[in-house]
């Protein structure tokens, strides 16, 4: 499963929330979060015209992604695994080449193992803080908010105690496009 930032506090005891009372139900914010993620790998996965699924249990991945091509050399279907994670913590349109991630040292160590036979990639997705910042929709879109990137974390080592902190390439924005260049690599034997 996928780990979300936390949640926020509650408005304290005898105080009423900011603004006017919301008609969205009460699932915590992480599973929204989760939900959200999930939808935007979705929606990438279709336009890049590639299959999903969910390993069941998920043993620390959550979703395998494959796309099948005339071109590929590997194989005629090429498979990777991705793991998704979801934060407020950090605003849209991060500045620098990179932005810090940290995750628990046992999943670092399961994106980090090198040689696979799968690939493995982490898709970060940065959401806004407040549910109702996450949809736009309109007659000719449907608008998500903010934004995935995508790291290839391979052999990166574990250095902290407990959590490591990783840089995500601002650069790489997962969207269709960056999901079908990721597949032709593999496709050639390469790497994501």
């Amino acid at each position: 499963m996928p780990s979300l930032a936390q949640p926020e506090p509650a408005a304290p005891v005898g105080e009423l929330p900011a603004g006017p009372p919301s008609r969205r139900g009460a699932l915590a914010v992480t599973a929204c979060m989760e939900t959200l993620q999930i939808g935007y790998l979705h929606a990438v996965a279709a336009a890049a015209g590639c299959s999903l699924a969910q390993p069941f249990p998920d043993h620390g991945i959550d979703w395998h992604v494959s796309h099948s091509a005339p071109g590929h050399t590997a194989d005629d279907e090429v498979t990777i695994k991705v793991q998704l994670k979801c934060t407020y913590q950090l605003g849209p349109r991060p500045t620098g080449t990179t932005f810090p991630f940290t995750l628990d040292n046992d999943h670092l160590a399961k994106l980090a193992r090198t040689p696979v036979s799968v690939h493995k990639i982490l898709v970060v997705m940065l959401a806004p803080r407040t549910r109702a910042d996450w949809l736009r929709a309109g007659h000719d879109r449907l608008e998500v908010r903010h934004c995935c990137y995508w790291a290839n974390l391979a052999g990166h080592p574990v250095t902290g105690r407990r959590r490591t902190t990783v840089r995500i390439p601002t650069s790489h924005v997962f969207d269709d496009h960056a999901l079908c260049e990721i597949m032709t690599r593999v496709g050639a034997g390469g790497r994501p």
